[in-house]
């Protein structure tokens, strides 16, 4: 079943009854005034009995009742075809608007001077509608772009495996160094293997689902400290450092699944763009209200253009598609989306050679 929605009257639907009330008393004060005017003018001058005039207004003044309720009907008829005609003149406009707003394009929306304010009211959604479908563009173009960029790269791999795999099936005799480097080389690219078809995963899961939360009150300093300890291989590898500074024993309701994958992509986007041999830092504080995950790294500053769109779908601040570090461009769009359900806010800056994100979480 549709539900019908109502709300409250517009301004111009309250003008339009107002006026037409206003319309209706009008005429009838007009109408009781002719009246008055009648009967003076009759008291005040000297008929002859077969005078028409003098016949016709003594008809009137015998039949009052009746003749001032026909001319007040007559009068209301009047009156209310122009209220409902006018009306339906501006139903007419907005039929026609909601039809341009159904395939919006540059040109505006214009409507009679009356409907000023519905006017600027349906340029905006219009405006909103064109920066949506761009913005649906843009991210339908920059995932199918993806996708041909992880499709070309699969084969390089594929390839590898596939060669070296042959190599070790045709030369058994071939000394243990060398199978135990061709076994290498084959298992890194496997691994790469893997990891580009994850990122054919991501793509397909961010598409068809919805995130929800299942939150429980958790230690969110305990979490942080675990997720610190299990990107230390990943740190030693980079050649990089971390310096935690986490305020002790700070609890917060939320989904520590969810969450724990944003912390995740955080530390993963820092390990990607950070200088080697260089110093990885999070802070965490809470005041009670809210708590503040600050994680930053020492790497190339990012252009204000890109760091404006940093948690777009799709974007990825290295746009070579060759490039290990580049994943499909999900994890800050999932981290944004997964702050905001949580009632916070993400946001990113970068300056003098450092890329910062901070994170606030209500804690209430």
């Amino acid at each position: 079943m549709r539900k019908i929605i109502r709300g409250k009257r517009s301004r111009i639907t309250r003008r339009i009854i107002f006026q037409y009330i206003i319309a209706l008393a009008c005429f009838a004060v007009l109408l009781i005034g002719i009246v008055i005017l009648c009967q003076w003018i009759c008291s005040n001058i000297f008929w002859y009995w077969d005078d028409p005039l003098f016949q016709f207004l003594n008809y009137i003044r015998e039949h009052l009742f009746q003749v001032c309720a026909l001319v007040m009907f007559a009068g209301s008829l009047v009156i209310t075809y122009f209220f409902v005609i006018r009306p339906l003149n501006y139903i007419d406009e907005i039929a026609a608007a909601a039809k341009q707003l159904a395939s919006p394009s540059e040109e505006e929306i214009s409507l009679s001077r009356a409907l000023y304010e519905m006017q600027y009211e349906l340029n905006v959604v219009r405006e909103k509608a064109l920066r949506s479908a761009e913005l649906a563009r843009e991210a339908e173009k920059r995932k199918n772009d993806l996708i041909v960029y992880l499709a070309h790269d699969l084969k390089t791999p594929l390839t590898s495996v596939i060669g070296y795999l042959t190599l070790l099936n045709d030369e058994p005799d071939i000394s243990a160094e060398t199978r135990a480097r061709y076994t290498g080389i084959a298992l890194d690219k496997a691994e790469r293997l893997e990891q580009l078809i994850n990122e054919f995963f991501e793509i397909t899961r961010f598409s068809l689902t919805t995130l929800t939360l299942e939150p429980e009150r958790i230690n969110l300093s305990l979490m942080l400290e675990q997720t610190v300890s299990e990107f230390y291989p990943v740190f030693a590898e980079k050649s990089l450092s971390c310096k935690a500074d986490i305020q002790p024993n700070t609890e917060l309701l939320c989904d520590p699944d969810k969450l724990a994958r944003v912390f995740d992509n955080l530390f993963r986007n820092a390990v990607n763009y950070s200088y080697p041999n260089s110093e990885i830092r999070l802070s965490m504080t809470a005041d009670g209200d809210n708590a503040t995950i600050i994680v930053s790294n020492r790497g190339k500053t990012v252009p204000k253009e890109k760091l404006d769109r940093i948690f777009e779908q799709f974007f990825r601040l290295d746009s070579s598609r060759s490039s290990n570090s580049g994943g499909a461009g999900l994890g800050l769009a999932i981290s944004k989306e997964i702050v905001n359900l949580h009632g916070g806010k993400i946001f990113a800056e970068s300056e003098n050679e450092s890329i910062i994100f901070t994170v606030v979480l209500p804690q209430n």
